[in-house]
């Protein structure tokens, strides 16, 4: 089977930090023709990087979509425009990657997911951490039952002092939000993932403005307090249709230390699951709980990724996110993240938006 040909709209810095890196070790599977970014010398930097001879480079997405040889998109582009050029992507004929969230609300997010039902075309979205060794072996546990019925979950993306000071994380129009369009995204796709429940009833929430003076020990350096648009922190109750509810917490900068990321804690009938840091070297911790014999037990398994000294290569969530998407496509099956799922995600933090500013519990259909 021929190489697919790939094209990256958006060469900045989760191009770099994750794509393009893990694209490249599927150089078997596909080389990528052309690079897109609305400053000239990042796109020109990338295609340097990692294109195939000859690659191409753009300012303009809309021209890269008149390439008819592309098969494959990743959209990396600010959250405002996740809905446009995937929508424009899809409708040239391309397979899209967009990165999470999937849109700034449930209106663009929807028009991304008829958009593909339409053309037929393969979209997915980019939450790398299911893709995680702890998170995958959870899946496995709650799709089997090791759980049984899980009707109370807490969705963790918190961070006590690590505002990006970068880009347009802290620009509203550009993303939509903070902490919890940015983090809280990925922590509440694993949590609904794990239980499989996508049927929402109701959301409240509350999106806190209130550090945003407090910047001299942020782990990126200081931000300017003016261009602080966003919320530092925000909260969020889900309840489900089935009785269900997830509590989640999302925060660049609040006065905690518990702080995790991506993680969720669940509990259900028969056993539970927390997800942690491990203390010594940082690296993700899944301990399950039950009762057995009489007893309360915890079970806390090792990640082991690789052998030290004996060549083996360490695969990381981002490589096998690319992989899973690239064969998805290759044969013609559905990438493990569906954009219906998606759009669930992003209805859900648009709610928590909304009852923040109105101070009401939002109902959903």
């Amino acid at each position: 089977m021929s190489k697919l040909k790939l094209g990256i709209i958006g060469c900045g810095g989760i191009a770099h930090a994750k794509h393009l890196p893990a694209l490249a070790k599927l150089s078997d599977l596909v080389e990528m023709t052309a690079f897109c970014d609305i400053l000239e010398e990042r796109a020109e930097v990338a295609a340097k990087q990692y294109g195939a001879e000859g690659a191409k480079t753009y300012t303009d997405y809309k021209q890269l979509l008149e390439d008819k040889t592309i098969d494959v998109l990743h959209v990396l582009t600010p959250n405002s425009s996740h809905s446009s050029i995937t929508i424009d992507a899809l409708e040239a004929g391309k397979h899209v990657m967009c990165e999470k969230p999937m849109a700034i609300n449930s209106l663009e997010a929807r028009k991304m997911l008829d958009a593909a039902k339409r053309t037929g075309k393969k979209l997915s979205i980019a939450y790398q951490n299911r893709f995680r060794e702890d998170a995958l072996m959870l899946k496995e546990a709650c799709d089997d039952g090791f759980l049984g019925d899980i009707y109370l979950a807490k969705a963790h993306a918190v961070r006590r002092r690590a505002v990006p000071t970068w880009g347009v994380f802290m620009d509203k129009e550009k993303q939509g939000g903070g902490p919890l369009i940015d983090i809280g995204t990925h922590a509440l796709d694993l949590t609904l993932w794990y239980m499989n429940n996508y049927r929402v009833k109701s959301v409240s929430g509350t999106a806190f403005h209130k550090l945003k003076d407090q910047n001299r020990a942020n782990m990126f350096g200081k931000w300017n307090p003016a261009e602080f648009e966003v919320e530092d922190a925000a909260v969020g109750f889900i309840k489900m249709e089935n009785g269900a509810t997830i509590y989640l917490e999302a925060s660049w900068a609040l006065n905690t230390v518990d702080v995790r990321e991506a993680m969720t804690t669940l509990s259900g009938t028969r056993g539970g699951a927390e997800m942690r840091r491990h203390p010594v070297n940082g690296n993700p911790a899944l301990s399950l709980n039950t009762e057995m014999y009489g007893k309360l037990v915890e079970i806390t398994p090792e990640m082991i990724s690789s052998i030290p000294y004996y060549g083996s290569q360490e695969e990381t969530e981002g490589d096998r996110e690319a992989r899973q998407w690239i064969e998805a496509i290759m044969e013609d099956k559905e990438p493990l993240v569906k954009p219906e799922e998606a759009y669930i995600v992003t209805t859900i933090l648009e709610a928590v938006y909304e009852s923040s500013r109105t101070g009401k519990e939002i109902i959903l259909d």
